[in-house]
């Protein structure tokens, strides 16, 4: 090799000469004998120039120069980079043509891993790609940093023809490092055509990823309906698992991303055991946990349930748990959406439990509390005693939640216990003392009021120190008749042969103000 060439762009004249294809200059240095092997700082030389830009003239008349031709058609660039590299990468095929007939090393790999067929399935140059299979080149090779064939290239890149050519002579099945083959790569880039040529060649529409994801959970995943509809009708297994713990489906993914097309398709394929399955999760839990409510509608018009299994994969009871809990934290980009939800949830009837109305109770997003009382309203029973005393716990916030409640109709006498009368704030102990008869409390509990005044931690409204009117002591017997619950709905209240004036009384109406 001649380096006795100094050229200030490290080119040499030859080279330079081939990569403007000008083949009269070319042959004129060579016969005034100029090397044509001669690198650049790239380890590029004449040969690589004239077949990067295309030139075949070039190519005819640096090969027989070269001190030994088969070398030198085979020489590297320090990216290990042939001339047929370049030549197949740029879709120039008589100089495909020329470096074969010399001896080109068909199925040379770069640093990369790359090849020439690989790079002219890449560049789309069909051509290209049939002489070099033609000619030998190895077509189930795998290339690239992740392991792909050329035919994953060819599906990647949409070159549906390409596709159909190599579908005879490729491995189906060949997979990548990812356990990935070129079906699921047609269903992940939404290439139905491409996924529709290897289906009908074959191909398993059922294959699983080294994460067990399927073609069908990818498409459903991205959005590409047509995929889906091709999959399903070809076999694909709606109900085949598709994560390591044993409970994603491709209607799972359909929900989490809002595909709602896709998931109109699939919730009558997929097996309701997913809805409230021991140890299952329902697609419910992936529209409330990123804040889909279409997904959510979709799936409750179509029997999905608002009482889903408890879900230890994610940590709720229930998805009305997940929901407003979301809602706790989430208070910017997502929060009308799961307030939405959270909507739904109750007005599909879902099931309020003691710990949702506890943590309701702490009054963390004030519109849970009056939601739920709502749509759902106070428990019963037992339940209602123990809602009761879970309020009592929640003193701190009591401002909040008593005139919630008890505007929802809870008899105050359940909240009569002495750690109401000891720790509420003077402003709630006072509200509180209106819906009931002061003047008749327990010695125990007056004893405690008087203490609390004494120390100044309570001032008492100047009524409290007589006995209350008639009128007051009549809606409190009223209530004891016919309850707190009955007296809390408007409905009932107007049956009742009196003015309107003590309708609004009977509802506590001259003192419901007094806490905000």
């Amino acid at each position: 090799m001649d380096f006795t060439e100094c050229y200030g762009d490290t080119c040499s004249a030859v080279a330079l000469a081939a990569r403007e294809g000008k083949g009269r200059r070319v042959q004129k240095l060579i016969q005034r004998g100029f090397a044509v092997d001669v690198k650049d700082n790239r380890g590029w030389n004449a040969l690589h120039e004239a077949a990067a830009a295309g030139s075949a003239e070039c190519v005819r008349l640096l090969l027989p120069a070269a001190v030994n031709c088969e070398d030198y058609v085979n020489t590297l660039t320090h990216n290990s980079e042939t001339p047929l590299y370049f030549a197949a990468r740029n879709g120039h095929l008589r100089v495909v043509k020329w470096l074969i007939k010399g001896g080109a090393d068909i199925n040379r790999t770069t640093n990369e891993l790359s090849c020439p067929l690989f790079a002219a399935v890449d560049g789309g140059h069909k051509d290209v790609v049939e002489l070099l299979v033609e000619n030998g080149a190895e077509v189930n090779g795998t290339y690239s940093v992740s392991g792909w064939s050329c035919l994953h290239q060819a599906v990647y890149k949409g070159h549906t023809e390409f596709v159909r050519y190599l579908v005879s002579m490729c491995s189906l099945e060949a997979v990548d490092d990812y356990g990935i083959t070129s079906l699921f790569v047609a269903a992940q880039y939404g290439h139905h055509q491409c996924l529709e040529i290897l289906a009908n060649a074959g191909a398993n529409v059922n294959c699983q990823a080294n994460d067990l994801a399927t073609p069908l959970l990818i498409a459903a995943q991205e959005g590409h309906v047509r995929c889906v509809e091709l999959l399903l009708s070809h076999g694909a297994d709606p109900n085949l698992y598709c994560n390591e713990d044993c409970w994603q489906l491709p209607i799972h993914a359909a929900a989490q991303f809002s595909r709602l097309s896709i998931l109109e398709k699939l919730i009558p394929v997929t097996k309701r055991e997913c809805d409230r399955g021991e140890g299952k999760v329902s697609p419910v839990y992936l529209a409330v946990l990123s804040g889909q409510a279409d997904s959510l509608r979709a799936l409750l018009k179509k029997g999905y349930s608002p009482d889903a299994q408890s879900c230890r994969q994610f940590g709720y009871s229930c998805p009305l748990d997940m929901a407003l809990w979301c809602n706790s934290w989430n208070l910017n980009s997502e929060c009308h959406q799961i307030r939405e939800i959270t909507l739904m949830l109750l007005a599909a009837g879902a099931h309020v439990s003691m710990g949702i109305y506890a943590f309701a109770l702490q009054g963390h997003v004030p519109e849970h509390l009056p939601l739920i009382l709502e749509h759902a309203g106070l428990p019963r029973g037992d339940r209602l005693e123990e809602l009761a005393h879970r309020a009592i716990g929640e003193m701190q916030s009591g401002s909040f939640w008593l005139p919630l409640l008890l505007k929802a109709g809870m008899d105050p006498m359940l909240l009569l216990q002495d750690k109401m009368l000891e720790e509420a704030e003077n402003r709630v102990l006072n509200f509180f003392l209106e819906f009931i008869n002061w003047k008749t409390l327990p010695s125990s509990m007056l004893q405690i009021l008087s203490h609390r005044r004494a120390d100044g931690t309570w001032t008492p409204r100047k009524h409290f120190e007589s006995v209350p009117v008639l009128t007051h002591l009549c809606r409190l017997a009223v209530r004891a008749a016919v309850g707190s619950s009955a007296l809390s709905k408007t409905s009932f209240i107007k049956q009742l042969p009196i003015p309107t004036l003590l309708q609004d009384y009977l509802q506590f109406s001259d003192v419901s103000g007094l806490l905000t």
